[in-house]
């Protein structure tokens, strides 16, 4: 072919020195060139024997298959024909070369690319338009070249393109070797001997396996997750007779040659990684070729729930007439290692060529982006070395794990590999002796053995591994014996040989298919197997300890139509019919739906569907956008308030900064946090932000209107997704005390604080009380603190105290619902001090005079001969008396005597000698047990000093000081010193009366000095 003939790219900073196809004969007019030809038809016409029987014509030849499976046939069969030593096998885990190998065996991404052979064969290149492989395929049709001759094997649907990319090539028709009829629809315990039964997803080939052995005594199962081994073991028991019924996926229609005289299509849509889409006219066709071998005829048909097919599509399958390939993928394979952006760089690079399209994102280049945003790839300098990133960052994803985890196995892979030359012998010694166990069920050994293609995988990368060989032999024996015992298990799960042996002669047997019940209960033959929950099938308790699996997939086609139906009910739902419960699960009709994971954004949480597979595609996108919205919906409405501050229009420095804060903050932020900024808010600034709501409160800034019960169990729900999760204690308890309305309760000391803050409670103490009950408390306690009783002539309101302290009232523990040590702790924690005062049995009862009887009155009574008369300034000046007496704290018993003696006209120096003792220790009587002592309690705010200026004649005469006086600098000595020191001075005391002669409390005094207290 020559150079004009071959498509030319626009690759700009693309180097053109590395990787240059190893068939640059393709690039020359040669008689290569004019040899590559295209072998285009449908399946059975015998292309693949073709080109084997041209490859051993001669000296050298390599072939390009697309299936590991199909290469490990290819490989025996020529090794039948000229022996092992000659034939060499190359796929991905998988290298037999012997030392004279002159045939080549190999998968499309294995192909040796420097090995210049004489004949070159690519099979099934319609795989071009694949969206994960075809740009391999693409790159191997354009440039894979034999040095005498190029088969290129495919659809006849490729002709169009080849001849568009390829001009001149020669094009081969082959017709069908036998024909195809359609045979219409049958139940599937009903479809004839030797049949496949296609399926499209590992759940539906297991429930129909399982039908298939109630009824038919057994199937086969054939899938491209199970390895090679596995599958040819399956397919021997198909081939030997003893199971009639082989149950696969579309995986057969890649060249697999079976004994197939009839293909079932259990359904006409197919999952492709991206989406469930119906099959194409050239995918069905490809898939009922299989039926008819050689010259046989064969049969095609519809069976479970496909629909049987149009007359239009059924005269389609037969004449093998589909729309031509119009496009192809295609990836730059001309890489640039210069730095691993260049060679990112390279990889976008278009296609010029209209037939061609870039590929989408694939695996590798999905892993190559994360390893470059982590910073991985930069320790890649030189060309050599970034060649190895772009190596490791192609190892499959057999596994179909997150790419997240993926990259991180490359990451470490990749970072051996930099700093030790090869991959650590430890890690991969416990990656594969976690893979050598063969016990488990199906999908046990199935995952098993996708991670041990990893592994096999890596030990096939030369030099990757010490001890390569050995890696080689110990990864390809544990995948044998892991294949052995899928099989094992396979063949126990779905082939009953007795059984078998039994139908063939009760073929006219029907199976009840699974019913489902308006509640969603599933049963099968009479027997309940469990229920649908939203859209997850859960099996019944008495079912689940046996054969799960089996009963599982025996009721997922039962299940599937259900679950679609709810999704597209639950897609219609009006919003008040979806529920956001505390645990972080939507529910629809009070069932399970969804779950919300933490986001990149505090207020734009993930929401993960919970559904089985039943549920995919376009159905499982529509849910997912319905409740995407409805969430997004549900945020805006209930904190609207709160995300409005995140940009706040008018608002700018630091009120701006406030505002931002109090956002992220779900509407509440402590004072004390922000104190400076607010204390630099100049009045205007405040009333702007006042227009949004907020509220400038003595403890907290906050959103009055936020605080309701919905807004705050929301809050608490995206808080708690970025801070301990929703399985943390107290946030599926908190919501509750929100709800029942109380203002103060008893925290729990397990559960992190920060959920009560967001809850809209602050913690004080032991107990949370709510924010705006706290303010509320704030405002009872300003004027009780304000209010000067010195100075201030007025009522002092209820609670005022002495030194602008207050006391506690009943309006005050009624607001919060507590009282006691809980009230004195949440005013503690506020920043309030409190002063006791020792309250003794006199101050409880004023009316008693110096602690005297009644007798003492009585004799006074009889003294006048009749009952005294209570004068009112005589009651004021005793009490007076009486105060100063049993105050106790700053006057003497002998002030006391002296006060009466000054009561009768008599100075102390005048008077009759008077027992101190007699006066000022009655008796109490000796069977009374002594009272507990009582204290009065006054609190000052902690930064309030106690003695103010307007206090000073309150404070203790200082001991220092001469005389124990004290005279402010420049003024006059008091000379009502030597009053009671714990009584508030008044600014003008009053003149002391003298006391009448005759009055009652003149005589009981002159009683007590003369005869004492009888």
């Amino acid at each position: 072919m020559s150079r004009s003939h071959t498509p030319r790219t626009h690759m700009p900073n693309v180097s053109n020195t590395s990787h240059h196809s190893q068939f640059s004969g393709a690039n020359h007019k040669s008689e290569a060139a004019l040899r590559t030809k295209a072998v285009l038809g449908p399946t059975n016409t015998g292309k693949t024997h073709y080109a084997i029987e041209r490859m051993l014509a001669y000296k050298t030849g390599m072939i390009g298959l697309p299936l590991r499976l199909l290469a490990r046939e290819i490989y025996q069969k020529i090794c039948e024909r000229v022996g092992k030593q000659a034939v060499a096998l190359i796929t991905g885990e998988e290298r037999i070369v012997p030392k004279e190998a002159r045939y080549w065996i190999a998968t499309l991404e294995a192909m040796p690319q420097n090995l210049p052979c004489e004949f070159v064969a690519i099979d099934e290149i319609q795989t071009a338009t694949d969206f994960d492989r075809g740009h391999v395929f693409t790159q191997r049709l354009l440039s894979a070249r034999g040095t005498k001759e190029t088969l290129l094997l495919g659809a006849a649907t490729m002709a169009p393109i080849i001849s568009a990319l390829l001009p001149g090539i020669e094009i081969i028709e082959r017709p069908r070797l036998s024909e195809l009829f359609y045979a219409g629809s049958k139940k599937i315990t009903r479809v004839p001997p030797r049949t496949a039964i296609i399926a499209f997803s590992a759940q539906d080939v297991y429930a129909i396996a399982e039908l298939v052995r109630r009824e038919r005594g057994g199937a086969a199962v054939v899938m491209g997750a199970l390895s090679p081994r596995t599958r040819n073991a399956q397919v021997e028991l198909y081939q030997n007779g003893d199971v009639d019924i082989l149950v696969a996926t579309d995986a057969i229609g890649m060249g697999l040659n079976l004994d197939i005289d009839h293909v079932a299509f259990s359904s006409d849509t197919k999952f492709d990684g991206r989406q469930t889409r119906p099959l194409t006219p050239a995918e069905l066709g490809q898939i009922a070729g299989r039926a008819g071998r050689h010259t046989n005829n064969g049969s095609f048909g519809v069976t479970g729930h496909a629909s049987p097919f149009e007359a239009e599509m059924v005269e389609r399958l037969q004449t093998h007439d589909f729309d031509p390939v119009k496009i192809l993928q295609w990836r730059n394979s001309k890489l640039d290692f210069s730095s691993p952006e260049h060679l990112r760089s390279s990889l976008e690079v278009t296609p010029s060529h209209k037939k061609l399209t870039r590929v989408p994102i694939n695996i590798d280049q999905k892993t190559l982006e994360r390893l470059l945003s982590r910073a991985t790839a930069q320790i890649a300098r030189t060309p050599e070395e970034v060649e190895l990133l772009w190596q490791c960052c192609q190892i499959p994803d057999y596994r179909n794990i997150s790419p997240n985890q993926h990259a991180e196995i490359v990451t470490r892979i990749f970072t051996d590999l930099m700093n030790h030359a090869n991959i650590n012998q430890k890690w991969i010694e416990e990656q594969v002796r976690y893979c050598d166990n063969m016990s488990g069920d199906i999908d046990t050994l199935s995952n098993r053995i996708k991670q041990i293609r990893t592994w096999t995988f890596l030990a096939n990368k030369k030099n990757w591994l010490n001890e390569q060989t050995y890696w080689q032999h110990k990864t390809r024996d544990i995948e044998n014996r892991l294949s052995d015992a899928l099989h094992e298990r396979l063949t126990q799960r779905f082939v009953d040989k007795r059984t078998s042996i039994l139908i063939r002669h009760l073929r006219d047997k029907r199976m009840t298919t699974p019913e489902i019940s308006p509640t969603g209960d599933i049963s099968l033959e009479g027997h309940t197997l469990g229920s649908i929950e939203g859209f997850r099938f859960k099996l019944a308790k008495a079912e689940a300890q046996n054969d799960s699996k089996s009963v599982r997939s025996a009721a997922a086609a039962a299940v599937a139509p259900e679950i679609l139906n709810r999704a597209r009910r639950l897609v219609a739902a009006p919003n008040d019919k979806i529920i956001l419960t505390v645990d972080g699960f939507l529910r629809w009709k009070g069932e399970i739906i969804a779950e919300l994971s933490a986001g990149d954004d505090l207020f734009a949480p993930k929401i993960i569907v919970l559904a089985d597979e039943c549920l995919t595609g376009v159905e499982l996108e529509q849910v997912q956008d319905r409740l995407n919205l409805w969430l997004r919906h549900m945020i805006n409405t209930q904190l609207e308030q709160i995300l409005t501050l995140r940009n706040p229009e008018g608002l700018d420095g630091a009120a701006r900064g406030i505002a931002f804060r109090l956002s992220e903050n779900f509407g509440i932020l402590p004072r004390a946090a922000i104190a400076q900024e607010v204390k630099g808010l100049d009045q205007d600034v405040r009333g702007k932000m006042r227009r949004f709501g907020i509220r400038f409160g003595a403890y907290h800034i906050y959103l009055p209107l936020s605080l309701k019960p919905a807004p705050r169990e929301l809050a608490l729900t995206l808080y708690a997704l970025h801070n301990g999760g929703l399985r943390q204690p107290g946030v599926t308890d908190i919501p509750s005390i929100v709800l029942s309305g109380r203002t103060s309760f008893e925290i729990d000391p397990e559960v992190n604080s920060a959920l009560y803050e967001i809850t809209g409670f602050k913690v004080a103490g032991k107990r949370a009380v709510r924010v705006d009950i706290l303010e509320r408390l704030a405002d009872i306690i300003r004027p009780l603190i304000s209010f000067d009783t010195a100075i201030n002539p007025n009522e002092p309101p209820e609670g005022a105290a002495k030194r602008n302290g207050f006391v506690v009232t009943v309006q005050m523990t009624s607001l919060l619902g507590c009282a006691g040590e809980d009230f004195a702790a949440i005013l503690k924690s506020l920043g309030y001090r409190v002063e006791k005062t020792l309250i003794k049995p006199e101050d409880i009862a004023p009316g008693a005079i110096a602690n005297g009887d009644k007798s003492d009155i009585d004799d006074l009574a009889k003294l006048d001969g009749e009952a005294p008369k209570e004068d009112k300034n005589d009651t004021e000046i005793a009490s007076q008396v009486t105060d100063n007496h049993v105050t106790g704290n700053h006057v003497t018993d002998n002030e006391g005597v002296e006060a009466l003696q000054k009561l009768d006209g008599q100075s102390p120096a005048e008077g009759i000698p008077v027992n101190a003792d007699e006066v000022s220790a009655p008796e109490t009587p000796a069977s009374k047990e002594p009272e507990e002592p009582q204290y009065s309690e006054i609190w000052f705010p902690v930064s309030r000093k106690p003695h103010n200026a307007h206090n000073k004649a309150t404070r203790k005469p200082n001991p220092n000081k001469q005389g124990g006086k004290r005279f402010d600098k420049g003024s006059k000595p008091n000379s009502n010193q030597n009053r009671p020191q714990n009584r508030p001075q008044k600014r003008n005391p009053p003149r002391e009366k003298p006391m009448d002669p005759d009055s009652p409390f003149a005589a009981l005094a002159a009683l007590k000095i003369k005869g004492g207290k009888k």
